[in-house]
């Protein structure tokens, strides 16, 4: 990206992964179309980002994922494969976005990056799978129509203003790690109490004991 200080790129790094995680494609078109217009000189690693057949191969992914993620059902299924390509594409801008610190600082920038990517990831699993339970198919659509405008926004923010967007995903982090262990609380306690067998009658009081048998 643009040259700029240690703590800017490290910012800068971890707000381009965690908009990665959202919507990997929404970034690359959007960083494509900023160097294109000279608004970001994208580093050598990812340089390639910048030409115009990738922003249209790219373009052409943001479509499908437009209607795919879009879809009750599927989109949970879509979101999970598309795990495995997002948390590393994270990890991978967010490395080249450092390219011009240190390797150590890099790797520790690409293991951020994938953390922030796999919490945006998870982040939005977890949210679809709430909203997919939902009868109307019109809060799926809005959810999914959300998320590829935060990641647009997200990446031209960053390039922008590298701190606060780090800022922001700082907080997004934290608030997902809340709503994942609320999750798993409430998944733990209602399938606690669905599996333990009820003894006796509705008051759950245990059945009095039986006579001996006479001899």
């Amino acid at each position: 990206m643009t040259p700029g200080s240690t703590e800017g790129l490290m910012a800068l790094a971890i707000a381009i992964a965690f908009a990665a995680g959202l919507n990997l494609s929404a970034v690359m078109v959007t960083l494509g179309l900023l160097a294109q217009a000279g608004v970001v000189a994208l580093p050598g690693p990812i340089a390639i980002i910048g030409e115009w057949w990738v922003i249209g191969v790219a373009a052409v992914l943001l479509v499908i994922e437009f209607f795919a993620d879009k879809i009750p059902a599927f989109d949970l299924v879509w979101n999970a494969l598309m795990l495995f390509i997002r948390v590393p594409a994270g990890a991978v801008l967010a490395f080249a976005a450092t390219d011009a610190l240190s390797p150590t600082l890099q790797v520790v920038a690409a293991v951020a990056g994938g953390g922030v990517a796999l919490a945006a990831s998870g982040a939005k699993l977890a949210l679809r799978s709430t909203v997919t339970a939902s009868p109307e198919p019109f809060s799926n659509a809005g959810l999914s129509l959300l998320e590829d405008l935060a990641a647009i926004g997200l990446t031209w923010f960053a390039v922008e203003h590298p701190y606060v967007a780090a800022t922001i995903v700082l907080i997004l982090v934290a608030l997902t790690i809340v709503m994942i262990r609320w999750v798993a609380l409430a998944a733990r306690a209602f399938f606690g109490g669905t599996a333990r067998p009820r003894v006796g009658g509705p008051s759950g009081e245990p059945p009095p004991p039986t006579a001996p048998a006479a001899p």
